[in-house]
């Protein structure tokens, strides 16, 4: 694979990344692109297939795993997630950087292959924050939220072990998260902008 590092940014859901994510992309247009996951979950309202995520049948996306066409997957609320090679292959035959959202299994099998992303964490400042900030959304029942709560408490534990993350950033002021996350990717923002001059 060729073209500018990836980034994969991590962190539990309610962190913030989706926000980031979205302020990155508006404020540096033509340098970052976004893989476009696959899920087999219900599309949620305003979400489209092809720009939020590739929405497909578990079969079918069972068959393209179990060809190798995925650098990760995992499943969760017993939705399958995955990241496929051609998703990223379509950012970086741009020249973009490209953005990876996973979640911690999915760092662990990146870290297993021969992408070479940084890794950043973004971290909630507090379980009990995270929690008020995942029911003030209001998008789901008590039962997939304890569930998602589940997956935050182990997902803060496992990014604190040495070497998993190249930066962990702690979003508990939106403004300083981002500035960190920037100052972070200067580098490979300039190779992209650079290049394009």
């Amino acid at each position: 694979m060729s073209g500018p590092r990836p980034v994969v940014l991590s962190g539990p859901s309610g962190a913030g990344k989706s926000t980031l994510m979205k302020r990155l992309l508006k404020d540096h247009e033509g340098v970052f692109g976004f893989s476009v996951s696959h899920t087999t979950r219900n599309p949620r309202t305003g979400e489209e297939d092809g720009k939020d995520y590739h929405f497909t049948t578990r079969q079918a996306m069972q068959e393209s795993i179990d060809q190798g066409n995925f650098i990760e997957n995992a499943e969760f609320s017993g939705n399958l997630y995955g990241t496929s090679k051609a998703a990223i292959e379509d950012v970086r035959a741009k020249n973009l950087i490209c953005i990876l959202d996973v979640d911690i299994q999915g760092v662990r099998r990146i870290k297993e292959t021969d992408l070479n992303p940084i890794y950043i964490s973004i971290q909630p400042p507090s379980m009990e924050i995270l929690e008020k900030r995942l029911r003030d959304r209001q998008t789901e029942s008590e039962e997939s939220l304890q569930k998602r709560l589940e997956a935050a408490r182990v997902d803060m534990e496992l990014s604190k072990e040495p070497g998993v993350f190249d930066v962990i950033i702690i979003n508990d002021d939106l403004e300083r998260a981002y500035e960190e996350l920037k100052e972070i990717l200067n580098d490979e923002i300039q190779k992209v902008q650079e290049s394009k001059s």
